[in-house]
């Protein structure tokens, strides 16, 4: 069973589209990496996987082996020697694994019926040669559909309990994206998935001139549900074009001076090179303002996870 040598396994969850799922989850992975944890993404997003787009590693092929598939590296793991970021920490390894791999051309359309698309979250569970891993991360289509079931059912069989960690729900702050997003707590309720924490994503905007952060989308909705449904709420997140570019364009973030993120001097990461694209793109994140955020947020959910 692939699944085996993985310590933790978590899903990342949304009742609603449109909500930073894919970006939360990249994020999450990126910043437990930094704390020295090994990661696998797991993308059964099947009809719009957009991990390797996050990851910048569209065009990568998984490579076939006995049994099943390896996932395609993102980055190895590099002890504090290796290391020339200045982190000071372990790196631990980053690899995912995504539909997209798998097709012919990018922009080709997944037209599947509900069983092929649960063959294929079972295929991925069950044929991807993962290797120990800390935490396996897995990335869901929004909704409560075939794959979902599929997925849930599948790891209630294949994982034993003290791995199925739980489930991140990602939300907007908005009421309509919150209304949606409650009915996915209820699917944890009714399929005993435990749910670790609601993370409010675009819960603002910051300026790229300035660094002020303006509600564009309201704040308080994620917080004020995870308090009606007694979940723990992980923290808010808002929209940094910085990251925005650092994904698109694969620029390092640079930011104005008495930016202040955590506690952390973001202006202090600035490259003397404006266009610097140099480095693996979890050196580039740690530059990030959302970077101190997930920081937190994803000591929050070890701990938990761990208790």
């Amino acid at each position: 069973m692939s699944l085996k040598d993985i310590k933790h396994i978590t899903l990342v969850l949304s009742g609603k589209g449109g909500v930073g799922k894919s970006s939360v989850t990249t994020q999450l992975a990126l910043s437990l990496s930094l704390q020295g944890h090994s990661v696998g993404v797991l993308d059964v997003d099947l009809t719009g996987p957009s991990i390797p787009r996050f990851f910048g590693i569209e065009n990568s092929k998984v490579t076939q082996a006995p049994g099943g598939w390896l996932p395609v590296p993102i980055h190895e793991g590099q002890s504090n020697e290796e290391q020339a970021n200045g982190h000071g920490k372990t790196l631990g390894k980053l690899s995912c694994m995504s539909l997209g791999f798998l097709l012919a051309n990018r922009g080709d359309a997944v037209v599947w019926r509900g069983p092929k698309k649960t063959a294929m979250v079972r295929q991925f569970l069950s044929d991807v040669q993962w290797g120990p891993l800390d935490y396996l991360l897995i990335d869901t289509p929004p909704g409560t559909s075939d794959e979902h079931i599929s997925l849930v059912e599948t790891l209630l069989k294949s994982a034993t309990p003290e791995q199925l960690a739980g489930a991140v729900v990602v939300t907007t702050p908005q009421a309509i994206s919150v209304s949606d997003v409650k009915k996915e707590i209820n699917f944890c309720k009714k399929t005993n998935v435990r749910v670790l924490g609601v993370i409010e994503n675009m819960a603002g905007f910051v300026c790229p001139n300035c660094s002020e952060c303006t509600n564009i989308f309201s704040k308080g909705g994620g917080q004020v549900m995870a308090q009606e449904f007694d979940v723990p709420f992980l923290g808010s997140i808002p929209i940094d074009p910085m990251f925005i570019r650092l994904i698109e364009e694969g620029k390092r973030p640079r930011y104005p001076e008495g930016t202040i993120i955590e506690g952390q001097d973001m202006q202090a990461n600035n490259s003397t090179d404006h266009e610097d694209t140099s480095g693996l793109l979890v050196e580039k994140y740690s530059a990030c303002s959302l970077c101190p955020l997930f920081s937190g947020i994803t000591k929050q959910l070890t701990t938990q996870i761990e208790r």
